[in-house]
């Protein structure tokens, strides 16, 4: 199976880094990947939309994903914007950064996981500029929707992409968000 993600989200949210982490965290595991960015105007706050495929075995897709089966929501308010159903499989995954519910009728083809990534992220202190920074604990939400790698995987990828204190304060977001993202 090819997993392929869309992630929509805010420029200097992290969209593009999560899309990156989760294709490390699933070549640590021995499975092929690759993460590409889409932008519009590049600027902080603008609309940003990055893509994940990531299957078990070798694949040669390189083209834009058009009918992902996972779409990752890192803004709520992108869904005013933004069609973020758009070519989401009927069976597909649609992963909300929310800190409530949505009506169901209004998503009722999709599986719908909510976590509030902005608060797990606040309580960590994890802003840049007065940005909230959610894409780490976005990717804890992924996985327990859609166990494409190991929560264990996605903790690594984390803590070898940044050092220290914030690759263990970003680890310990994405950990958060895996125990407290649910479904609708």
């Amino acid at each position: 199976m090819i997993y392929e993600i869309r992630f929509h989200g805010r420029g200097g949210q992290g969209a593009v880094t999560a899309a990156e982490l989760l294709v490390k965290a699933a070549v640590t595991e021995g499975k092929w990947g690759q993460s590409f960015p889409f932008f519009g105007a590049e600027r902080r706050g603008a609309p940003v939309t990055a893509y994940a495929r990531i299957s078990e075995e070798k694949h040669f897709i390189h083209s834009p994903i058009t009918e992902p089966n996972i779409v990752v929501v890192l803004d709520k308010k992108i869904l005013d914007v933004v069609d973020v159903t758009d070519g989401l499989k009927e069976d597909g995954t649609l992963i909300i950064n929310s800190s409530r519910s949505f009506p169901k009728e209004s998503l009722k083809k999709f599986r719908t996981c909510i976590v509030d990534a902005t608060k797990i992220a606040v309580s960590l202190g994890l802003s840049v500029a007065g940005w909230v920074i959610v894409n780490t604990a976005m990717l804890g939400a992924i996985i327990k929707a859609v166990p494409i790698v190991t929560i264990e995987s996605v903790m690594n990828a984390i803590r070898n992409n940044w050092s220290g204190r914030i690759g263990a304060i970003n680890a310990e977001a994405a950990r958060r968000a895996y125990e407290e993202a649910s479904f609708l």
